[in-house]
């Protein structure tokens, strides 16, 4: 018997339909029947089971949260418009002005997943990871690995948590304490922009209660926004990576779409292209199934 979809369900069956799984970062094999994504591709995007995706489409999953629909709504490259229809669509308000905006517009999800020899990672104003392609995973380690609230590069550096702990050895080109000074000084140009985020709020005092290094930052630190870098990355199946790191500012979204390259022809360059290749697993090592 065929289950029939809620106003939700539905716009999550379309939308999916719609979207082109080249343009969401995936490989379309010849023969492919699927329109657009298969539910299994967005509940990977998403970072949600194929089985809550499926009960979400048909409707027997009830009140999903608004992390989940924010999650849905990047995943599927919906516009602004769009996502606020699946927030109403699930009964809840959309993201509100003044607030620290985790939407990442189509255009920015198609470029990161089009680069694909390039490791990128997409930041909302607070450092909270919002988007990322395959080789930022195989350099940086999976982020669906980490609690979606916790994938974080504030909790990263200075928290106790899953973030910290599945954060791979980096090493700026920088003293360390200016880079993570640098990192606390953006999230205090982020508070003054954004002084009702609750969100961010919440980071802050998390953070100065659980570190005393992140307390001392935050007391000192002048407000200015984080810029480039240079960094050495222990990965550990590679080795060493030393990578140029660019921070480029999204304009009218307030995101940072964080970028990692090697001159062409370096070692380092080929140490990235052999973790495209293997995606940061050894030859022995058995694929996720």
């Amino acid at each position: 018997m065929t289950v029939p979809r809620s106003g939700f369900g539905a716009l999550l069956h379309a939308w999916r339909d719609r979207l082109s799984p080249a343009d969401a970062g995936f490989t379309v094999a010849a023969g492919r029947r699927a329109p657009g994504l298969r539910r299994e591709e967005l509940a990977q995007l998403a970072g949600l089971s194929v089985d809550y995706v499926l009960r979400l489409e048909q409707g027997r999953a009830k009140n999903p949260s608004a992390q989940v629909v924010g999650a849905l709504a990047r995943a599927l490259q919906l516009s602004r418009a769009e996502r606020d229809r699946l927030y109403r669509s699930a009964g809840l308000l959309p993201p509100q002005d003044g607030t620290i905006n985790t939407h990442v517009p189509p255009g920015v999800q198609r470029l990161v997943a089009r680069l694909g020899d390039v490791p990128i990672g997409v930041f909302a104003a607070d450092w909270t990871l919002v988007w990322w392609n395959p080789l930022w995973s195989a350099l940086i380690g999976d982020p669906t690995m980490v609690p979606a609230g916790e994938r974080n590069l504030a909790r990263a550096i200075f928290g106790n948590g899953a973030a910290h702990a599945a954060m791979r050895p980096v090493r700026s080109e920088r003293d360390e304490d200016a880079f993570a000074a640098s990192i606390v000084a953006d999230l205090k140009d982020a508070v003054s922009r954004y002084p009702e985020d609750a969100r961010l709020d919440d980071l802050v005092r998390d953070l100065r209660g659980a570190s005393g290094a992140f307390a001392h930052h935050w007391a000192t630190a002048t407000a200015a926004q984080h810029t480039t870098d240079r960094k050495t990355i222990l990965h550990p199946e590679i080795g060493e990576i030393e990578l140029d790191c660019d921070v480029l500012i999204v304009p009218g979204a307030d995101l940072r779409m964080v970028t990692y390259t090697a001159a062409t022809g370096s070692s380092d360059a080929g140490k990235l292209d052999l973790l495209r290749v293997t995606g940061g697993r050894t030859a022995t090592e058995p694929s996720a199934r």
